[in-house]
């Protein structure tokens, strides 16, 4: 079974949006038992707090299944069981690549490097615009997804 592991600062907005909106992408084509969905922090901010209810209203907006998420920070064991590590920022790739074993850093990558841009996924933490964070992820999820199945 295959990996990834969508993160963010606080693991309450763009991450856990990015986790369920590809877990719909996996269930939909069928691979539930060969890819699995994770997010985590790669901060302590929000740890055990539950999604943003904007990310939330957003996500039941565009019909996205919510599942249970708790945030969590990133792990020693989450770098070594992933094949896949996506950053939504380049402050989130400077932290993981400073917490990644050496051996764990070619696991990760920035969200928007699926269509080879340096783009971001911005934080809707600050400006609520969540629609802007559902559509900026609608638009690379679905390649992670073929990297994955490749």
């Amino acid at each position: 079974m295959k990996k990834v592991i969508f993160v963010c600062l606080g693991n309450i907005c763009r991450s856990p949006m990015a986790e369920m909106m590809m877990k719909q992408l996996v269930e939909q084509q069928g691979l539930d038992s060969e890819i699995k969905v994770e997010s985590r922090a790669t901060s302590t901010y929000e740890i055990g707090n539950s999604p943003h209810l904007g990310a939330i209203a957003e996500l039941k907006k565009q019909n996205v299944p919510i599942v249970r998420h708790t945030a969590q920070q990133i792990t020693s064991q989450d770098f070594d069981s992933a094949d896949l590590i996506i950053g939504m920022d380049k402050q989130n790739i400077v932290d993981l690549k400073q917490m990644a074993p050496a051996a764990d850093e070619s696991k990760i990558h920035m969200a928007y490097e699926a269509l080879n841009s340096n783009a971001v996924i911005e934080d809707p933490w600050y400006d609520h615009k969540f629609n802007r964070t559902y559509h900026q992820l609608a638009e690379v999820l679905p390649i992670w997804l073929e990297k994955l199945k490749s």
